[in-house]
């Protein structure tokens, strides 16, 4: 039956190619010399990567697909150029860029760093240790979340902490690896995105300094701008707690639910035949016989990574040039190389691990190198993900997809609605191009100015509105898609399978992205204060869980399995 159902997907992926790409051929049927518009093209690429994904869940092979595609338009049609400049200019471009680059060595040393601690059995005393308190699956997730919240500073540093250390003890709880990556994503990218000092601020920063001048402003205080936002980010926050809600009522529903009922009553954490974004070795890598497990041996390093990447993103934002002041240091993390700032964290954390493995006499300096090379190689997937998605994303923008996207709005749009049309069309661009800092650059620009024009030119909480309507959406489309960075790094810190993290979070997320509308943005929009509009989401969210969620308790799950089997 398995083989049948994967033969018509191969079928059905394999018509919806020929499809795309006889698309294609006939938009360049005039031949070269015709005046080529990207237009509806520009969607070609997103949609072979997405739909394709979902189909074969085979994401390397749709990502790798849609470059192709992609590369044969940019090209004019020309599929024999369109091959080449894939491999030579997109791709190698992608391996240049400083900070791909940079980011890739990052998840590497990652996993090298992970490895290490765990041959020390420093991640398996530190799972123990929270096991003893998280006597169930409820206090685990509530953990989770906590420390998802806690560590705000850097969305990336969030997913390759949180999961590798609570994994453990969720995994002993049969706690889906979905339900995992699912907590771990949904406070990321939102806790960051919101985060008085982040790595994130000053790039919205920036992008909300374009929107002044593009609007004939003068460009003052945008970082007090940036704080007015925050009450606006309803479908951050909304996400947020939603994860908490479910979490207390200890209910799920959608694909959720299923995955959470295999994991507690089968142990299966996975899906049969799924492909988790860390291999098993090093998922379960073996504690050197003998070895005590001390706490410390996870602890410090992962302190030290903490430690060090703060102290990183202070120093190349230019805080040491500047007096010690509270403006130095909300200037100095929003001027940050973040990239490099936690490369060098976790290098440092590494060298850090790997002496206290020496020093302890669990390993032998060249034992201690070699468990770090091999828990790099362990994440060579992940890498490969990435490299196809960003060479994805730099096609998409030079076809202007996202551009094209927002252009669909068009048209004179009502002021009471404006913000959740906004909110709509980033949500769409951050989906197809899988980035949400793509999706700010793309729309700000064109949102803001339309707030302004609708608003009188007053710069007012109205318009403060409709920036917050921008960062939601591209927060958005940046859970949701497969070919998104953070999608992916929640994958990996979880250990769980990339298309079945994206199945099951979409419905969590659409949740909150339409209750961010109806009881968000649209009712600020006619000037109702965000103070009102937050409490009333947070209880259409739990009435929504408590009418559409089913009990995801292990006894109310076993009279259930009971009930089917009976009947």
């Amino acid at each position: 039956m398995n083989k049948k159902i994967s033969g018509r997907r191969w079928a059905l992926a394999a018509v919806f190619v020929i499809g795309m790409l006889a698309f294609t051929g006939m938009a360049f049927a005039e031949g070269e010399d015709a005046p080529i518009h990207y237009g509806v093209l520009s969607l070609v690429v997103p949609l072979i990567a997405i739909v394709l994904s979902f189909i074969t869940r085979q994401v390397i092979l749709s990502l790798a697909t849609a470059v192709f595609v992609g590369a044969i338009i940019l090209n004019g049609g020309n599929v024999f150029h369109g091959f080449l400049r894939m491999c030579d200019q997109y791709i190698v471009g992608t391996v240049t860029d400083t900070w791909n680059v940079t980011l890739m060595l990052f998840i590497l040393s990652v996993g090298g760093l992970i490895a290490v601690m765990a041959r020390m059995g420093g991640t398996q005393a530190m799972a123990l240790a929270m096991a003893k308190k998280s006597k169930n699956a409820k206090h685990a997730l509530v953990v989770t979340w906590i420390m998802g919240i806690i560590i705000f500073f850097e969305d990336m540093a969030n997913s390759l902490i949180v999961g590798p250390t609570m994994r453990p003890v969720t995994d002993e709880l049969r706690i889906s690896r979905e339900k995992l990556s699912y907590v771990i994503d949904s406070t990321a990218g939102p806790v960051t995105d919101m985060a008085f000092i982040s790595s994130w601020v000053a790039y919205e920063i920036g992008m909300i300094g374009i929107a002044l001048t593009t609007a004939g402003l003068a460009v003052e205080n945008t970082y007090g701008i940036f704080l007015e936002t925050v009450p606006y980010r309803f479908y951050n926050i909304f996400a947020i707690a939603l994860v908490i809600i479910i979490i207390l009522t200890q209910k799920d529903y959608g694909p959720m639910y299923a995955a959470e009922k295999r994991a507690r009553l089968s142990g299966n954490l996975v899906n049969e035949g799924s492909t988790p974004m860390m291999s098993k070795e090093l998922d379960a890598m073996n504690v050197k016989e003998g070895t005590p497990l001390r706490i410390c041996n996870a602890v410090v390093p992962i302190v030290t990574f903490i430690v060090i990447t703060l102290f990183a993103m202070y120093y190349t934002g230019g805080g040491f040039d500047n007096t010690f002041s509270i403006e130095t240091i909300k200037n100095a993390f929003g001027d940050c190389d973040s990239a490099s700032s936690i490369f060098y964290a976790v290098i440092i954390a590494s060298v850090v691990s790997i002496v206290m493995a020496v020093v302890q006499k669990i390993m032998t300096l060249r034992e201690a190198i070699d468990v770090w090379m091999n828990g790099c190689k362990e994440l060579l997937l992940t890498v490969t993900i990435l490299l196809f998605a960003w060479t994805s994303g730099s096609i998409m923008s030079e076809l202007g997809t996202g551009a094209y996207i927002a252009e669909l709005v068009g048209g004179t749009v009502p002021g009471a609605i404006l913000p959740v049309i906004i909110f709509a069309v980033s949500c769409l661009v951050s989906f197809s191009t899988g980035t949400s800092y793509g999706t700010t650059a793309i729309m700000i620009p064109i949102a803001f100015p339309l707030a302004m024009g609708i608003n009188g030119g007053v710069l007012d909480s109205y318009a403060v509105l409709t920036i917050a309507a921008v960062t939601c959406g591209a927060i958005f489309g940046d859970h949701c898609s497969p070919i998104s960075d953070t999608t992916i790094m929640s994958s990996m810190g979880s250990a769980a399978d990339l298309m079945d993290h994206v199945r099951t979070q979409i419905p969590y997320a659409g949740t909150a992205a339409i209750v961010a509308a109806v009881c968000g943005f649209i009712p600020a929009a006619l000037g109702v204060p965000a103070w009102i509009c937050l409490p009333i989401g947070i209880v259409v969210l739990y009435l929504v869980v408590r009418f559409l969620g089913k009990s995801t308790k292990e006894e109310d799950l076993k009279k259930e399995a009971a009930q089917e089997a009976a009947a």
